[in-house]
């Protein structure tokens, strides 16, 4: 199911593959705001490909229990190699990733990378999980999106999917503003304010409508270190380090 493999300037689109049991899930909100606008715009494509299409039998079976014993069902090496290699025959180039939540942390800087890139190939798992050996064979890289587990590996395709759009060139209208979001230096973002000045008896920071520009800045960076202290200290300790 691509969509255009060009962008309405003519650079060739950031490609995104999916391996899924579920193509009809796709693009869901990634059909819709910035990264659906980009989407029809040609700066990204989207090629989905049914893992099912490669089962065995006439039941075209995708899984089988897990050797050694345990519950429920684990997807099969040799139907998702041969997924992997059709797809891969169209997109060589794309860097195999598996979601799983026993994966390496989702960060903004592995976004970014990928983002840089020619694109990413994303197997989305059902079940138990995946045969090691494919994981092993094809070097797909695990990414997780957090320590919980979800149905299926769709969603947090999703989501790294939309982490690495809005990178894009073009995406965000206002590029200078990717720069101070959260974690892109290390730390989190700082509060934000807007209209009315005041609120339910709160009132905009007078810092912020002094028209200072070098106070604005000191007040932000102090929030940020403030936020990062209270809510997520392993940052500072990785910045620091």
């Amino acid at each position: 199911m691509p969509h255009r493999p060009t962008s309405e300037t003519g650079r060739p689109a950031w490609r995104a593959s999916v391996l899924t049991l579920f193509p009809e899930m796709f693009p869901g909100p990634l059909g819709l705001s910035l990264a659906g606008q980009a989407l029809a715009a040609g700066i990204w494509s989207l090629d989905l490909h049914q893992i099912r299409d490669f089962g065995i039998g006439r039941h075209r079976a995708v899984d089988d229990t897990p050797a050694g014993g345990g519950a429920g069902m684990v997807m099969r090496a040799d139907v998702l190699a041969a997924a992997i290699d059709h797809a891969r025959a169209s997109a060589p180039e794309q860097p195999l990733v598996y979601m799983s939540p026993r994966g390496e942390p989702l960060t903004q800087a592995t976004a970014r990378a990928l983002a840089a890139g020619p694109g990413v190939m994303i197997l989305a798992g059902r079940f138990e999980g995946v045969d090691q050996r494919v994981i092993e064979a094809r070097q797909m890289r695990e990414i997780s999106i957090g320590d919980y587990v979800m149905s299926g590996g769709e969603l947090p395709a999703m989501v790294l999917l939309d982490a690495c759009v809005r990178l894009l060139p073009g995406v965000v209208g206002a590029a200078e503003s990717l720069v101070h979001e959260s974690f892109e230096t290390g730390m989190l973002e700082h509060p934000l304010y807007t209209r009315p000045r005041e609120w339910e008896g709160r009132a905009i920071p007078e810092v912020l409508l002094s028209g200072d520009h070098k106070k604005i800045a000191e007040w932000r960076a102090e929030e940020q270190r403030r936020a990062t202290a209270a809510r997520r200290p392993d940052l500072l300790k990785r910045t620091a380090s």
